[in-house]
């Protein structure tokens, strides 16, 4: 095949490819509850938190415990935490909350801390609040049977 008759059926291949792919129809893309991800984001917050509630029971051994109630407009930051407020060492016993592990006052190397580690400040990146919000995928988690 000569060069001309080759760049000829190349061009001829290339413009049937483009005009295929434009005559396709767009995909539409959804995010993992359905939703267009072109629309708009939803407001935060749509979702009901359950009720205040005794301790919830863990899944697996090492869980962080769950927040049994709701923690809308606590601040944690750099200089308050508010769940220090009633799960401190010094007041769970007169609010009847959950003491603090110690583990949270143990520095990386293990050494023992007078206040809590840095690492375990920010309460909310562990121990998370419940709410009805339904699972984005389905879980068929099961406890191992010498943990139930």
């Amino acid at each position: 095949m000569n060069r001309k008759t080759r760049n000829l059926v190349l061009s001829l291949v290339a413009v049937l490819g483009v005009g295929a792919s434009a005559a396709a129809p767009a995909q539409t893309v959804s995010s993992m509850r359905g939703a267009d991800v072109a629309a708009p984001e939803p407001a935060p917050g749509n979702y009901r938190p359950l009720p205040d509630s005794p301790p919830l029971p863990r899944d697996y051994v090492q869980q962080p415990p769950l927040v049994p109630h709701k923690v809308d407009g606590y601040e944690v930051t750099l200089n308050f935490n508010k769940c220090m407020d009633c799960h401190a060492w010094s007041r769970y016993r007169e609010t009847g909350a959950t003491k603090v592990s110690l583990t949270h006052f143990k520095d990386r190397d293990g050494g023992e801390l007078s206040n809590i580690s840095p690492r375990r400040y920010f309460c909310l990146q562990c121990h998370v609040p419940q709410t009805d919000a339904k699972p984005l995928v389905d879980n068929t988690f099961r406890p191992a049977a010498g943990l139930r």
